[in-house]
């Protein structure tokens, strides 16, 4: 979807500032935010691609004035009280009132540092070749879907070159909203500057990007 995360390339916001020495969190409360994030994915509930939808789903004026880790929790929330965890008067009021939905498995804290290594694989073995290869001049679509989608809205319409192929994964697009399971070729596609912003951008400038198959079309 077309929402407040959706920035690449568009103008008015000003430089980007790196923090120098910027520490991993600027507050104990981060920390709690990460660790709550980590422990509910870790239930079974959604996937990541509906994590990552639940954030893009914050209103646009909140997205942009909130801090990272706040994007983190109002996304976790959303997931919360969408599957049945707590409800939006138990946030209100900061406790629990009513009893609980039991989930599916509960992360240990012995075993947080294996599951983190282990991570959640989404490649998927592939059910037919990939219509892409190496060195291919793509294009990709057009749309402003209302669901999640991982292809940027900068880079929709262009055209690119195949760098790589990356095997078969988990498409986020149907994953993100409860749909069966199904899995696309996923290609690492690279652009030139102006061809992304116009004869403007500079000429030695690419950009790169994660494209599923269905993205894409011949050039």
């Amino acid at each position: 979807m077309n929402g407040g995360q959706d920035l690449g390339g568009q103008m008015g916001f000003g430089p980007v500032k790196p923090e120098p020495n910027e520490p991993i969190f600027h507050g104990e409360w981060e920390k709690r935010v990460l660790a709550l994030n980590v422990a509910a994915g870790a239930m079974g509930q959604w996937s990541i691609d509906e994590s990552r939808h639940a954030r893009e789903s914050i209103p646009p004026a909140d997205y942009l004035s909130f801090s990272y880790y706040q994007i983190w929790l109002a996304g976790l929330q959303g997931l919360l009280v969408r599957h049945g965890f707590v409800s939006e008067h138990e946030l209100a009021e900061g406790k629990a009132i009513e009893t609980p939905r039991q989930p599916k498995r509960v992360l240990k804290g012995e075993d947080v540092a294996a599951v983190l290594r282990r991570g959640f694989p989404y490649e998927r073995e592939p059910k037919a070749r990939p219509a892409f290869s190496v060195g291919d001049a793509v294009r990709t679509i057009v749309m402003h879907p209302q669901h999640h989608t991982r292809l940027p809205r900068y880079a929709r319409g262009k055209t690119g070159i195949v760098e790589r192929v990356s095997g078969c994964h988990v498409f986020p697009d149907t994953g993100a909203h409860g749909a069966p399971e199904t899995a696309q070729w996923l290609y690492t596609v690279v652009f030139t500057g102006p061809e992304l912003w116009g004869r403007d951008a500079d000429s030695a400038t690419s950009v790169s990007i994660e494209a599923w198959e269905s993205y894409l079309e011949p050039a």
